[in-house]
């Protein structure tokens, strides 16, 4: 410790000491006693992030509970309301956040970074991190807002309109329907264009709300721009109306929220809020009771000069028809599966356009964990291009070290961009580009220095060092996880290397890998005898746990010749016996709800195994799915909202598009095998299914499936890299096993 570090420490506690409170220093050591030690206590932008997310919390805090008569979002009407089943107390915490409804949808194009949000009940948020825009009926002195009705239409409408959010909100005879989109107008200008439709008798109420489906964001001022149709909100960014309203009514935090002040006559053009939770009401009045159409424009560039907007296709239909021309097209009879899928796939284009992005809003940033999945499942949409583009930053990610970095004290980057790397050079059949090359020849070394030595005489010897996991598996260990990708790591680099013509590096590390195997195999034969089982722990010093899940990894997807042994087997048993609520993988650690990409990560091992459980674990997921297609990174298993994370969390995304396609088409080695996840209900009918053209490391393949009588007719066509590959037509499905197959080439 340095003498700086020491001081510091020492006036610190001093000084805690001095004012009655805990000394952190005494605090911090305690905690970390918890963890194995390690290097990093925690990554800086995981503290960083937590820090955002608490000071929001704070000021929720301060805000919200003591203006009940106020309109909020969705979330707080629910989680406030202490008759319905979303209400959690607030008496010790010091923050409060959204932990029942985090169920939003971005809006998107297939080459716009830009991802409005909207909530369960319409609540349009134009910009990141930004204030709202809501829709109200006002009838009789009464207002009706969507996010008090505990019930709502809401829908994405990928087929007629692109990719559009629907929302519908019914009271009385009245219905008020809320179309939101991503449009790009006028030399590529990108708006947030939303239609609001009211049917029936009353006003249309358009409000300004100084908050998003995380909490308060802070208007401090917004101004009238009557010649415009507009308002001018945070001296920033405009809003733009298609037709001039019958009144517009501005408040302040001092004043109250706007919505008591809807009788007023509205004579005020400008409003200032020190506090920066200023309102605003626009009210179009409908005297004839006929149906009242408004449009709203926020263009997401700000631009104060420019004084109207006119869209003239309030469609994205085309943009999007073009974009997905050659992935595969999946035909079934399941529309719920369907839709997950359809709405999947948009998902990862949206989020991938100049970075590679985990969510739409919270988990909008890189981590290279993330991004191994998401571009993994780009590679079997065949968008090859796309994922080049990506992996092409990569290397400005990389310390002189070769340790890719996308947070501190994380162990298992290296192996997933390794792993990632080949599955982009075997899929696409391309060359990696040099920089590339020597990128992951740093990278494999990286590995080779960060592991521990053999010869520790410890269940940790060899593995790689305790180090902090995001996939929340507790506290600093030394993770299998890190350990499994690490070794598919340095097996990625010989092929790499070998592929390069360089056969000593390619040598050197497939015996790092062999030899990191060799001390995982060891390290688990010593966990085997302590808990008697063999099911693969956390790590080598934890119990079995939901934790537990981070160990399948070894099976899907890295296939590291333990996804048909005794170990995965014991290992997902386990889970399936233990940690299943309302039929999915229920995670204690952090999440504390339903995390859908770990339960498919149990579902592609049954699948694996031959289980037909793996079938139970999508309908699980499916089930957890927002009206829109979506899932958050948890689910709460109550109110079905997302609990934890992002919503729109592609990860989740590219789990289900993944999973979909190995129904179908799966690697086994270098094997494939079809059909494996059909269920009967999906040909029971007699009518054609398909899938493809699905990318695989032997080349490209579709499939046409239909039973005839007592015959199942299989028809491919292929187009391979080199040889033919060995096919096995594997169903999973019992009742579908003592079937006639045919399989024929077109």
């Amino acid at each position: 410790m340095s003498l700086n570090n020491f001081l510091w420490k020492l006036f610190m506690s001093r000084v805690a000491r001095k004012h009655g409170f805990v000394d952190p220093m005494v605090l911090f050591s305690r905690l970390v006693r918890f963890s194995q030690p390690s290097e990093v206590a925690a990554p800086t932008e995981l503290l960083r992030a937590t820090a955002v997310l608490h000071a929001r919390g704070l000021v929720n805090s301060q805000a919200i509970q003591h203006n009940l008569d106020w309109v909020w979002p969705y979330w707080v009407k629910r989680q406030f309301d202490p008759k319905d089943e979303s209400f959690v107390p607030r008496a010790f915490s010091l923050t409060h956040i959204n932990l029942t409804h985090r169920t939003w949808t971005a809006l998107g194009l297939p080459d716009s970074s830009e991802t409005p949000l909207v909530d369960p009940r319409g609540l349009v948020t134009p910009f990141w991190d930004g204030w709202s825009i809501d829709g109200w009926i006002m009838r009789e002195g009464e207002v009706v807002v969507p996010s008090h009705k505990k019930t709502a239409e809401q829908k994405l409408d990928i087929h007629q309109q692109g990719y559009a959010v629907i929302t519908k909100i019914k009271d009385k005879n009245t219905e008020l329907c809320i179309n939101s989109r991503l449009l790009k107008i006028e030399q590529q200008k990108e708006v947030c264009y939303t239609s609001y439709q009211l049917d029936g008798p009353g006003s249309l109420v358009i409000s300004i709300r100084p908050y998003n489906p995380e909490g308060i964001s802070f208007i401090e001022s917004i101004d009238i721009l009557e010649d415009q149709a507009a308002l001018l909100i945070n001296n920033e960014h405009k809003i733009f109306f298609d037709r001039q309203w019958s009144k517009c009514l501005l408040s302040n935090y001092k004043n109250g929220d706007v919505v008591h002040r809807l009788e007023e006559d509205g004579e005020k053009k400008h409003v200032k809020c020190p506090v920066g939770l200023a309102t605003a009401a626009i009210i179009f009045s409908n005297p004839i009771q006929e149906k009242l159409e408004v449009n709203v424009t926020a263009p997401l560039k700000a631009d104060k000069q420019r004084k109207s907007y006119v869209v003239r296709d309030s469609s994205n239909k085309s943009v999007w028809t073009e974009a997905l021309e050659k992935t595969p097209i999946l035909r079934i009879p399941d529309e719920k599966f369907q839709h997950l899928y359809d709405v999947a796939v948009r998902t990862l284009f949206i989020h991938t356009v100049e970075d590679v992005f985990a969510g739409p809003f919270v988990y909008k940033r890189f981590w290279f964990r993330d991004a191994a999945f998401i571009l993994n499942a780009l590679l079997s949409l065949g968008m090859f291009d796309r994922v080049e583009r990506r992996i092409q930053q990569f290397p400005a990610r990389q310390k002189i070290s070769g340790y890719f970095l996308s947070q501190e004290g994380e162990w298992d980057s290296n192996g997933e961009v390794l792993w990632l790397l080949e599955r982009y050079s075997r899929l696409s059949h391309r060359r990696l580009e040099d920089e590339i090359y020597e990128s992951a020849l740093k990278g494999a070394q990286w590995i080779i220095k960060k592991r521990l030595r053999d010869n520790l005489n410890k269940p940790h010897s060899g593995l790689m060092p305790a180090g902090f996991s995001a996939e929340h598996f507790g506290p600093n260990d030394y993770y299998y996880w890190d350990s499994f990708w690490s070794m598919a790591g340095l097996s990625s680099a010989s092929y790499l290397a070998e592929k390069a013509g360089d056969n000593k590096s390619a040598d050197r590390f497939l015996g790092q890998s062999q030899q990191l195997k060799s001390c995982v195999e060891k390290s688990l034969q010593v966990v085997a005898n302590r808990l008697g089982r063999l099911a693969i722990p956390a790590s080598p010093y934890r119990r079995l746990d939901s934790a537990a899940v981070g160990s399948l990894v070894a099976g899907y997807p890295l296939q590291l010749d333990f996804q048909k042994n005794a170990r995965l087997i014991d290992t997902v048993n386990y889970l399936m016996d233990h940690c299943l609520v309302e039929g999915g993988f229920f995670h204690d650690m952090s999440h504390s709800g339903v995390n859908p990409y770990l339960t498919l990560h149990m579902a592609q091992v049954l699948l694996m195994l031959d289980d037909p459980r793996y079938l139970d674990l999508m309908t699980a997921i499916a089930r957890f799915s927002t009206d829109t297609g979506v899932w958050a990174e948890a689910m709460h298993p109550r109110t079905k909202g997302g609990c934890m994370g992002d919503c729109q969390h592609v990860w989740a995304a590219a789990e289900w598009v993944m999973m979909i396609h190995h129904c179908f088409i799966r690697e086994e080695g270098e094997k494939l095998v079809l059909c494996s996840g059909i269920p009967e209900e999906w040909i029971k009918d007699e009518k054609m299914i398909s899938l493809g053209p699905v990318r695989t490391r032997h080349g490209k393949l579709a499939l046409d499936i239909v039973l005839s009588q007592d015959t199942i007719e299989i028809c491919y066509t292929a187009r391979w890299h080199a040889q033919k590959p060995e096919m096995e037509v594997r169903f999973t499905d019992d009742r579908l096993k003592d079937k006639k197959i045919n399989l024929i080439e077109a």
